[in-house]
């Protein structure tokens, strides 16, 4: 129970709070017709199991979106959350485990994915660029899914 508390806190202090400190200072410096992306998950829109609290942490920031858009709308400050579906980053077999595991928790994966197979950081990016870019300067409050179309399906 000690440890799940911990593990709670934890990403509730990260991924909530922090995001919350950063983006409070962040709007000081900030000139107005600017844009923030904030950063969630597809375990936002999905039941995973296991992953309850990491879920209600990204949950939270799709919130904060919607909310902050509501509120930022004077300086016209473009609020908008980009989610990551599975992405191919070494943080995949960082886990200690064997690569023969990795490859098959890819491939499970990628059974759930309508695109067949993993993005790529490079998307995220590009789609991180949109967001911030005068090309998307009519989307505000949404959230943009990166997935492959997994939170669709």
């Amino acid at each position: 129970m000690a440890s799940m508390r911990r593990t709670t806190t934890r990403f509730f202090d990260t991924n909530v709070k922090g995001l919350l400190f950063s983006v409070q200072k962040a709007l000081v410096l900030m000139h107005d017709g600017g844009s923030i992306i904030l950063n969630s998950s597809i375990a936002a829109n999905r039941g995973v199991s296991g992953c309850s609290t990491y879920s209600a942490t990204k949950v939270a920031i799709r919130s904060f979106a919607r909310t902050w858009t509501a509120e930022l709308q004077s300086r016209g400050i473009r609020v908008n959350t980009l989610s990551p579906g599975p992405i191919d980053t070494p943080i995949m077999g960082l886990e200690g485990l064997a690569q023969e595991h990795v490859a098959q928790m890819k491939a499970a994966l990628i059974r759930g994915i309508p695109l067949g197979r993993l993005g790529r950081p490079e998307e995220v990016a590009a789609a991180a660029l949109f967001l911030a870019c005068d090309d998307s300067s009519f989307i505000a409050g949404i959230e943009m899914c990166v997935d492959g179309g997994k939170a669709q399906v």
